[in-house]
């Protein structure tokens, strides 16, 4: 039986909420059957970056068949899709340590299920799904950007909505969806029962975007928001949907449109995703420059691109019981450490391999400041005995 029907035959509590002079029914399920969703969805949040390499997919809503919104000269999906592919331009003339994939690069359709998919498939750092907006009331006006989670008012519902709609467009989208239904608030419900424990980073994402839209591009800022989309609910990393601005708005639809307004948002998108990156990094005593800087100076550069099995040899330097500030003094002048929590204890190691062999010879390049170094592997951020990580290797 589906998720979405199972939601139906359950038992449910009905409390009545009002808000602004309205009321609004809310839903109240027992916690063993939320759980149930919790289970089936729960992914583990990188604690750090143990790639060189982002992957950043960008999804330019809509395509094909699906225009999406409609103004009174445009199609959203055109206005998504060049900004998106001049966001991937950014990204890659920018960052060495970028790479894009797209959903769609040209006017094709693509399944709303199958985009989430293309990230999970390539294992992507970041999500991005770019929209253009549209409402009733023509003098609305502003970008707003989306994380998965509960819609907190009727506005962003009517967004996840709208959005969600193409899944009619679907042959038997009732059996590809498990009956959730688009058009019906009960559905919605879904969405409610999971945490995605992304959400954090996905919202410091969101801020950064909103931020140069308002900074950069000169916006009118209309916030972070939050709601059920669909696109977002099956991700399995930090995941952003970004409104541009309303197709519905005159001078907005013009901006869109324009070689000059597409060009600031996109660049204002690329601006985002640096300085996240550059946060990240910086967790693990990394800048965008010092990481390409890094890999071009050693003599073995080109070779510590991580494989598809996601297992990397790095050599470990230091353990302590208690945390110590990754800088160049603290590690005899190495800068590429990073910090590995295991239980009550912190381990710091450096260099990032696809091959044993690899890490083995850095290992002797550093073993005349540490002596006692050793070779570690690592998959999925969690350490592994390191004859587990040679047989799955050689699997592989």
């Amino acid at each position: 039986m589906s998720a979405v029907k199972l939601l139906k035959k359950r038992e449910l509590n009905m409390c009545t909420v009002y808000k602004n002079g309205k009321h609004h029914t809310i839903y109240i399920y027992s916690i063993a059957f939320a759980l149930f969703f919790i289970i089936l969805n729960i992914h583990s949040a990188p604690v750090f970056k143990t790639n060189g390499k982002w992957v950043i997919v960008i999804d330019p809503g809509h395509g094909g068949r699906d225009p999406g919104a409609l103004g009174s000269f445009s199609q959203e999906k055109n206005i998504n899709l060049a900004i998106a592919k001049k966001t991937g331009e950014y990204l890659t003339e920018n960052l060495k340590n970028v790479k894009v994939v797209y959903t769609r690069d040209d006017d094709s359709t693509v399944d709303i299920r199958d985009r989430p998919e293309i990230a999970n498939r390539n294992k992507a750092d970041l999500f991005i799904s770019i929209h253009a907006n549209w409402a009733k009331n023509k003098n609305v006006s502003g970008p707003e950007t989306y994380i998965m989670g509960l819609a907190k008012d009727e506005d962003n519902l009517a967004v996840a909505m709208k959005e969600n709609e193409v899944i009619l467009l679907e042959e038997d989208y009732s059996t590809k969806y498990q009956g959730f239904d688009p058009k019906s608030p009960e559905s919605y419900i879904i969405f409610t029962l999971t945490q995605n424990v992304y959400q954090k980073q996905s919202a410091d994402l969101a801020m950064k975007v909103q931020t140069q839209f308002k900074e950069r591009a000169n916006r009118n800022d209309r916030g972070v928001r939050q709601a059920g989309f669909w696109v977002l609910f099956n991700t399995s990393m930090p995941s952003v949907l970004i409104e541009t601005g309303f197709i519905t708005n005159a001078t907005e639809e013009n901006y869109l449109n324009s070689e000059q307004g597409q060009d600031y948002l996109a660049s204002a998108i690329y601006r985002a995703c640096h300085d996240y990156i550059s946060d990240i990094d910086k967790m693990s005593n990394f800048s965008i420059a010092d990481k390409v800087v890094m890999q071009e100076d050693r003599p073995d550069a080109g070779k510590t691109v991580q494989k598809d099995d996601g297992i990397v040899f790095m050599v470990q330097v230091a353990s302590a019981s208690a945390r110590t500030d990754i800088k160049p003094g603290n590690f005899k002048g190495l800068t590429d450490i990073i910090e590995i929590p295991v239980q009550e204890r912190y381990k710091y190691a450096t260099g990032r391999f696809s091959e044993y062999a690899e890490a083995v010879k850095y290992r002797r390049k550093i073993e005349e400041i540490y002596p006692d170094a050793f070779v570690i592997a690592l998959k999925d951020n969690k350490i592994l005995p390191l004859q587990q990580a040679l047989d799955l290797k050689k699997k592989n």
